[in-house]
């Protein structure tokens, strides 16, 4: 680890002192009981995987929300951090993971925007402090340059600044700072880092990436399921290597002790056998990925040689920390985006260039992550929405004639089917709850001519009730032979629908796993990156 027990000088003082901190939205309790302290003069590395519970603690940190128990002593006084100026005020500084900064202001300009509106900008003050943090960090950038010109490594450095500018020099809260940056501009943003902790500063740094949070960091806490889960402290730290500290931090993110050893080599690939394809010689491949990249926009993460094969009937789980290339993987199948290399097949034939449309006329169903705004239409009616990928065709549309008689029965049955809780069929489907949507979505994907079916998040920000229906229709589904693939950032879901799982990590499937109990440290090894070269 970055430090040693014996380095620091003054990592005994409590820079923030965190005291049975709860958080409870309906149906999920996002922080429960977290009492942690976080040190002057140390970079503390906050870990854990999606859902468990770091963006609301840190949002509690930055005033953005409320703790509904729990109390916050900021350098040995009792706070209540209100709103994003208290935070700054206690002297938090927050840079979170997507860049805030307007891109045709200049970097002098961005630093002085929320300034009182009752003062008069003062350029030259603004310069001198903005001279004083160029010090302090050890970077050189043009004050006058605009942003949008920057490189995302000075960007985010600017970020930084601006976490600083008005007194956040007590506690830095660095968001995933490190998953847009190029290698060197990690070394940079450690050399800041560690420029920051010499000043004193205690630095809060949210990652998924275990080998960054043991070379960076000098301590290490891991929260699970919204609660404190264990913590690496540089006394322990010190005496442990990396592989080790690397397991130990995955046994408390996961919580399991044992693991699937039963893999093969792929290419360089781990893949674990499955049992279905060594038993049966017969199962047919319903679709599958060969080499597919794609071309990725700044902020993106793109595809690089992603190759995977899905059997009839088989459900594929996919999983991985979100933005490791989910996203365009599930876009690049069903259509709406195109490949830069590589291929995709269902059953043998060549799809790569079919549309959306085409693609939907072959089987392939795909519902999307974003249910309300690319999933439905709001406005439109739980009718037309169950079948708006239809629009034009028979049977409900005949010589340029909606048949609306046929959509109304139509979408009675399916409200009938899969217990779609709506006034009407006539009924706004924006009006509906987040679990009737779903099930709207649900009914007009998995319908009677469904052979593959491309499922992103199907329950994400489901209760209980509506997870356990969403479960029940997947594998309903695969019973009748659809093919599923699940792209899911809940091992736990993963691990009880998949017969494989598939781990995605920066672009790439960095292994595939069968979907047995006790293979979560395996699975959450290759997520987090630990287990590679």
């Amino acid at each position: 680890m970055a430090l040693s027990a014996s380095d620091s000088k003054i990592h005994h003082t409590s820079a923030i002192e965190l005291r049975g901190i709860s958080k409870f939205f309906p149906g999920v309790v996002a922080n429960q009981d977290i009492t942690l302290d976080i040190y002057a003069g140390e970079i503390h590395a906050l870990l854990g995987e999606n859902g468990a519970g770091k963006s609301t603690l840190i949002s509690i940190l930055a005033g953005l929300h409320r703790p509904d128990a729990g109390t916050i002593i900021i350098g040995g006084v009792e706070r209540r951090l209100g709103s994003p100026r208290d935070s700054l005020l206690a002297g938090i500084g927050t840079v979170f993971q997507h860049v805030l900064l307007a891109p045709t202001l200049s970097v002098i300009e961005n630093l002085m925007l929320g300034g009182s509106w009752k003062n008069k900008l003062d350029k030259e003050s603004a310069r001198s402090r903005f001279a004083e943090l160029c010090g302090l960090l050890a970077v050189t950038i043009d004050p006058e340059a605009l942003v949008g010109s920057l490189s995302l490594g000075q960007r985010q450095q600017v970020e930084i600044m601006r976490a600083l500018w008005r007194g956040g020099e007590r506690v830095l809260i660095l968001d995933e700072p490190t998953s847009m940056l190029t290698p060197q501009g990690v070394i940079e943003l450690g050399h800041v880092m560690k420029r920051l902790r010499e000043n004193g500063v205690a630095i809060v740094f949210v990652t998924h990436k275990l080998r960054e949070a043991y070379e960076l960091c000098d301590r290490i806490s891991v929260l699970r399921n919204g609660a404190f889960a264990g913590q690496i402290n540089p006394d322990h730290g010190s005496g442990m290597g990396e592989e080790e500290t690397i397991e130990q931090i995955i046994r408390m993110m996961f919580d399991k002790e044992g693991q699937s050893d039963s893999t093969v080599d792929n290419g360089g690939t781990n893949v674990a056998v499955r049992n279905v394809f060594a038993d049966s010689q017969t199962r047919s491949i319903s679709v599958a990925a060969k080499e597919v990249s794609t071309i990725a926009l700044p902020g993106e993460c793109g595809l690089s040689a992603v190759s995977f094969e899905v059997a009839r009937g088989e459900i594929f789980g996919i999983a991985g920390i979100d933005g490791n290339g989910q996203k365009h993987l599930a876009e690049v199948l069903a259509g709406q985006r195109d490949l830069a290399t590589g291929q995709i097949e269902l059953d043998g034939e060549d799809i790569s260039v079919l549309k959306v449309s085409e693609r939907r006329d072959r089987g392939f169903r795909y519902l999307t992550d974003d249910r309300v705004g690319e999933g439905i239409v709001s406005d439109h009616s739980v009718a037309t929405n169950l079948v708006a990928k239809s629009i034009g065709e028979n049977p409900y549309w005949k010589y340029g004639f909606t048949k609306w008689r046929a959509i109304f029965s139509f979408a009675r049955r399916q409200i009938k089917k899969y217990d779609i809780r709506t006034p009407s069929e006539r009924t706004s489907i924006g009006r509906l709850s987040g679990g009737n949507i779903q099930k709207a979505l649900f009914a007009r994907e998995m319908d009677d001519n469904a052979e593959i079916v491309l499922l992103n998040k199907p329950t994400y920000g489901l209760d209980l009730q509506n997870i356990a229906s969403a479960r029940d229709r997947i594998r309903e589904g695969a019973s009748r032979g659809i093919t599923t693939l699940l792209i899911s950032t809940e091992l736990e879901e993963l691990i009880d629908l998949a017969d494989r799982i598939g781990v995605m990590y920066q672009g790439q499937m960095v292994g595939i796993v069968e979907a047995n109990p006790g293979s979560e440290n395996r699975i959450g090894s290759l997520m987090t990156g630990a287990s590679l070269n």
